[in-house]
């Protein structure tokens, strides 16, 4: 089981928000996860992330890949 850490859109059209969870890569990108580990808003002025940054550490150390998109975010945040 390839496991990813991604983005799942969330909110209406033309207002997206992100939640960051640990998904299955085969499941669709909205589709079911396994864990929510935060959330991203790219609307706030400057863009909003809060995630738990031992959750990641734990998956990352289980083998999870994050996306390029994730990988950015969590480098700009300092999780990484």
């Amino acid at each position: 089981m390839a496991v990813k850490i991604r983005l799942r859109r969330m909110g209406a059209k033309k207002a997206p928000f992100y939640r960051i969870v640990v998904a299955d890569s085969r499941f669709p990108r909205d589709g079911r996860f396994i864990e929510e580990i935060g959330f991203y808003n790219p609307l706030k002025e400057p863009s909003e992330v809060k995630v738990d940054a031992e959750k990641v550490k734990t998956w990352i150390k289980n083998g999870a890949q994050p996306t390029d998109t994730v990988k950015a975010l969590f480098k700009k945040h300092g999780v990484l």
